[in-house]
């Protein structure tokens, strides 16, 4: 059972890696005894798990399946050790974290502030930016992302979720009858997410009816912020996180456009590389941000 146990976290290696050789070196092993292993397990399961070709690997449906057991069993193993370790010694080290900039006006500062008043010795780097990062090329050990319809990767985990709601200013409003149907503010001056734009608006009805179309925007924008601010300058109706317009909806400035209708929600969720050396920081830190 060992040898299948070991077997297995080499396979996965071989996987992150995207070759024999990457694995080998990271392991502190040969090729051919990588190779070796990986043979041995088909063998004993009687299946192939990777294909095989001078310039790439690629998974069998098998070895798909084998590959989500062994990242559970390897995730399972090292959160054992990090709770045997972290009993023993006060965590330490550095994390560099990139998250869309509008979070910032989320409750993610407050989760990461209360981890850092925990964990006083983990230096945090935070990157607060609308440019999407990417974890290997630009150095970062975890990425916030955002997106609409759940999240489903053995590196990726659902951190929290964040409702959007139609919204117009006041002064805008004023010039328009008090919609009751998401077609009536289809024609409407529509400011838009550039990075969302391409996917129609789905509205949700008490009632279970269902209105989605594709605004034909004025205005575009790759800000969220920016976004909302342009909308509460006049310049029509936007889709925004509840976050945004709360204190303004409150103040009376801003409208909740149609608050019978719902909009789909965006997830919030958290973006690790797969061969990446966790140390343990990492996990710490999604428990901290998933409660």
């Amino acid at each position: 059972m060992i040898d299948r146990l070991r077997q297995m976290a080499i396979f996965a290696k071989v996987i992150n890696h995207g070759s024999f050789r990457g694995a080998a070196h990271e392991l502190n092993l040969s090729p051919s005894v990588v190779s070796h292993h990986i043979s041995q397990l088909e063998d004993h399961l009687g299946v192939a798990l990777i294909y095989r070709s001078t310039r790439k690997l690629s998974l069998t449906r098998e070895g798909e399946k084998l590959l989500a057991a062994a990242h559970k069993m390897m995730e399972a193993v090292e959160q054992d050790l990090v709770e045997l370790s972290l009993s023993a010694r006060e965590p330490s080290g550095e994390l560099r974290i990139t998250a869309p900039s509008v979070l910032s006006l989320s409750q993610l500062p407050d989760k990461i502030a209360a981890f850092a008043r925990r964990y006083p010795r983990i230096r945090l780097s935070l990157d607060f930016t609308d440019s999407r990062k990417d974890l290997i090329d630009d150095g970062f050990d975890l990425a916030i992302r955002m997106t609409p319809g759940g999240v489903n990767s053995t590196t990726s985990r659902l951190l929290f979720s964040v409702q959007r709601i139609l919204v117009a200013s006041a002064e805008y409003m004023a010039t328009k009858s008090h919609p009751t149907h998401p077609k009536q503010v289809q024609n409407w001056d529509w400011s838009v997410l550039k990075q969302v734009h391409s996917k129609p608006l789905k509205f949700f009805g008490v009632a279970g009816e269902t209105s989605a179309f594709k605004p034909n925007a004025q205005l575009s924008t790759n800000d969220a912020q920016a976004l909302f601010r342009l909308t509460r300058a006049g310049a029509g109706v936007a889709v925004v996180p509840d976050f945004l317009a709360e204190h303004h909806l409150a103040s009376g400035d801003m409208v909740h456009v149609l608050p019978e209708w719902t909009l789909e929600a965006v997830d919030v969720y958290a973006d690790w590389p797969a061969n990446a050396p966790k140390r343990g920081l990492i996990r710490l830190l999604l428990e901290s941000l998933s409660h």
